[in-house]
Parts: C-alpha cells; structure tokens; sequence
C-alpha cells in the first residue's frame, strides 16, 4: 500500500516542472503515465553530456515511476486516445503554452464534460491571465524576471543565477501541493477543478523575507553574496584549508562563537551585542571573524561548533555530497535497473513515510514503452494497435 495508491495522472508535461511533479506523485504510488510524441519529444532525452548509452542524465532525474504512451496529439485518433485515458485518470498535467490545449480541443471544458471529477493543472510560464500570458516561459527567464537573480551573487558578480533550476523546481513542489489539495476537496464535493499554476507567480512567493522588507520599508534589496539580508554572522567564511558556512541564529549562539574563537569579549561589544546590531555593522565583526577563522581548518572549526551547537556547514563538492553518511543512511541516492542504460543511479525521494513509503518503482520509461500495456486497458486490441503503430499515430 502507498499513499496514493488508486490515483491515477495523465502527464502531457516535459522538461521540469511538470515532470518533477508527476514524479514526487508517482514516487508516492500514484500511476502516472506520461504521454510524449511518438519518438520521445521530451526535450530533456537529449539534454547532455552525460549520456548512459543514450540515456541522458537530466531525464533520469525527473521521470522515474511512469508508464510511457507516445501519441501523435496531431491527428483526431491521437486525440481520442488522450481523451479516453482522461476519462479513467484522477489527474491530468500539462505544461503546454496558454491556449495551445484548447487549440488542440483537450481544454479542460472538454474534458470536464467526459470527466467531471477531472483534476486539470495547467503550468505555464506566466499563467492563463495577465497581459504576458502568450509568453513563453523558461526557468532562466523567470529567475531574471522574478527579482531572484537581482538578489544572488555579490556586489563584483553581478545578477546571478542559481545553480538549478530552482523556478521549475518550486513549481513542480506546488503543483504537487495543489493537486493533493484539490483530491482532498474531491473527497468532499465530489468534483473536480482546473488549477492554473506559473513560473513567475512561484518564483516571486520564494522572495519570502527578501520581498516582505521590500515591500515593509520600500528599500531595493542589494546583493549580499553568502550574506543574510536580517541575521549576522550568517555567511560564509575562509578556514586554513577551505571554505564553510556558519549560520548564528540568536544572540547565544553568538556568544557560544565567540567563545569558540576566543574572544569572548566581543560578544559585550556594543556594535555586536543583539543582532540589529551586528546586521548595522556587519563589515567590521566580518572583518574579525574572518581572521580568526583563517587560524585554523574546516574541520577544527566543525567539531568546535558542533560541540558548542553552533549550526555549521562545511561547502561540500557533490563528491563529498555522494558519500555523505547522513545521506547514505537515509537512503538518498538509489539504484535501478533501465533497459537501455543499465544500471543507473538516481537521487532518492526526501520524504519519508512511516506506513506508506515513498518507492522507486518503475525506472525511467523509453519512449513509448507501455503503449501496448496502456491501450489494451483502454479496450484497443492487438490489430487496432498495431493499426495505429503503422500509422505512426503511436
């Protein structure tokens, strides 16, 4: 048993958003089956180097727990395929450009009309309102757009963006949320609901505590690097052999640094005794900090703190991140047999269910791999199957 076993997604997403959704609904036992043009139009198939044996590295990372049915969404019969899996399916999500579903008539009106407990997620990139709602939308374009990039990177670096696609990935997190949110409602009311998700609308809510002192004192935030805009010291630091970050969240964790680094009395120093008083002079207890912290290396300093309950973190490299025990324990980086790669590795799921765990069950499909399975559910027999195989409409 999963936790949701039962519910079945249709998935017309590609790229990331969408299919990192579909995943984290698969890895919690949905079935999930996602559609592509005949082929694999996923542009991510071939995002690479790295490749295993074809397989690219970036589409193993988002479409584990799926099912495969590639159909030409082009064609009438191709259409009323998709249409028939609606009517069976709990959920559909599709990521196309606002409009491009009504154009093909598999609108959510339409679908409604076969399937009214239907949940329909359109993500796009600026949502299906709005006067940029015909643009389309990339995580790079979004992370400028959105005030993220005018907030990462330091004074020297210019705008930065961060180093994944951190829009997609929020918005495949909501997407999920809402999903479950409105299965839950379904319980209720019994019917189902659109929910219309962007890119942009995400990535602006990850403003957080950086847009809430935007919009409480009216002052553009400026780039801080690794510094925190409200809490100093919370950066990072140069040891003797390498980088780390500490992160002091009250004044006594404060005074605990201080002792580590012995100089106790620096917590008594009016320019650093509470913590509006260390974001007013940040520069100069950097300064300090930064000296003492040059004396010794990384890991002198991580048992000091760790002793002390001061939350540090050295920067690790993904090397150092892959053979973490902590994250070896907790089993976050798995392996799975693919029939075209191999043996390949795939990072894990972080949640962790105590009745109902999160299972990888299925490897990341090649095109089209369950097309036979999924049409014979639907009632096609062999010879109409094959029909449409000939025809290139599957």
């Amino acid at each position: 048993m999963t936790a949701l076993s039962g519910i079945t997604i249709l998935d017309l997403t590609r790229v990331l958003a969408g299919p990192y959704c579909s995943m984290i609904l698969g890895d919690l036992g949905a079935e999930v089956i996602k559609i592509e043009a005949p082929g694999g139009s996923d542009e991510t198939r071939r995002w690479g180097p790295p490749f295993q044996e074809g397989v690219s590295a970036y589409y193993l990372c988002a479409n584990r727990n799926k099912k495969s049915l590639t159909v030409d969404l082009k064609t009438e019969k191709g259409k009323e395929i998709v249409k028939k899996l609606s009517e069976k399916s709990d959920v559909i999500i599709h990521n196309f450009k606002t409009g491009t579903m009504e154009r093909l008539g598999l609108s959510y009106p339409v679908l409604k009309k076969r399937n009214p407990k239907l949940i329909y997620c359109s993500i796009t990139g600026f949502g299906e309102t709005g006067p940029y709602k015909n643009l389309p939308g990339y995580d790079f374009i979004i992370q400028a757009m959105s005030g993220l990039m005018s907030i990462t990177g330091d004074k020297s670096s210019g705008p930065q963006k961060m180093g994944v696609a951190i829009t997609d990935i929020l918005t495949g997190l909501y997407a999920g949320i809402a999903i479950q949110a409105a299965l839950l409602e379904r319980y209720q009311s019994g019917s189902g609901q659109k929910i219309d998700l962007s890119l942009y609308d995400s990535a602006v809510s990850a403003l957080v505590n950086i847009g809430s002192n935007y919009l409480m004192a009216g002052s553009v935030p400026k780039r801080l690097g690794s510094h925190h805009a409200n809490i100093v010291p919370y950066q990072t630091f140069s040891s003797s052999d390498g980088e780390m970050v500490i992160a002091v969240g009250n004044d006594t964790q404060f005074r605990s640094l201080c002792k580590i680094i012995q100089l106790p009395d620096l917590a008594g120093d009016h320019r650093f005794h509470t913590n509006p008083d260390r974001v007013t002079h940040r520069d100069s207890l950097t300064e300090i900090l930064q000296k003492a912290f040059l004396s010794k290396p990384t890991d002198y300093w991580r048992d000091k703190c760790h002793e002390a309950n001061v939350p540090f973190g050295a920067i690790q490299t993904l090397e150092d991140v892959a053979c973490d025990p902590q994250l070896n324990a907790r089993n976050m980086f798995i392996h799975a047999a693919h029939p075209t790669a191999g043996e390949i590795k795939m990072i894990g799921s972080p949640i962790k269910l105590s009745r109902t765990p999160v299972k990888a069950q299925k490897h990341p499909p090649d095109p089209g791999e369950h097309s036979t399975e999924i049409l014979h559910s639907l009632g096609y027999n062999a010879k109409e199957i094959e029909e449409l195989r000939k025809k290139c409409i599957i």
